[in-house]
This record gives structure tokens, C-alpha cells and sequence, in this order.
């Protein structure tokens, strides 16, 4: 094969291996952009005051309750009011004098 031939051919080859290296590479900052995503969203799930968070801190969210659910005659005795945002808030209860007290 002559010469005048090759070279294009091997440009060819060679143009196709770089394209194959730079998809990995894409492809490699894309898999460490969404394992970054990933750990951003799981910090905010676990991080206090979070969604779902439960009792934060005895502060209570600012918003409307949603619901309360009063439990007694149980181990853990307790009040827990559900907010509007998702998170709830666990009050302990003890029965005093026949009269329930809760904070």
C-alpha cells in the first residue's frame, strides 16, 4: 500500500482511538458529577432539619401543623404533631393528677 494511502488511513485510526479516550473520559466526569449529586442530596436528607427530620433541635418548623397523633399506655408516651413541610415532632407525655401534660 503506498504511502499517500496510509496516512490518511492512519489519521483515520488514529482520530477513532482519540474519540474512544474521550468518551471515557466523559463518561468518567459524568459517573463523579452525579456520585457528587448523589452525596449532596443524601447531606441534605440526613442533615438536621432536613426533610423528614424529627424534632429539630425543639424548635419548631415555621408553617402550619398538619396533624397530631397523641399516644399513651405505652412505653414512650408521647404527643407527636406532623407539620405541613413533612418533619415531625415528638413531645414526651406523663399523666399527672389525672391530667396529661406533654413537652
Amino acid at each position: 500500500m503506498p504511502i499517500a494511502m496510509r496516512t490518511p488511513l492512519l489519521a483515520l485510526a488514529a482520530a477513532l482511538v482519540l474519540a474512544g479516550c474521550q468518551r471515557g473520559a466523559d463518561d468518567s466526569q459524568r459517573l463523579e458529577r452525579l456520585e457528587l449529586r448523589l452525596q449532596q442530596l443524601e447531606q441534605r436528607l440526613n442533615a438536621p432539619g432536613g426533610p423528614n427530620s424529627t424534632d429539630r433541635g425543639g424548635k419548631a418548623p415555621a408553617g402550619p401543623v398538619k396533624s397530631l397523633t397523641f399516644r399513651m399506655g405505652s412505653a414512650d408516651d408521647r404527643l407527636r404533631i406532623y407539620w405541613a413541610d413533612g418533619s415531625s415532632s415528638d413531645l414526651p407525655c406523663t399523666k399527672e393528677q389525672g391530667t396529661w401534660a406533654c413537652g
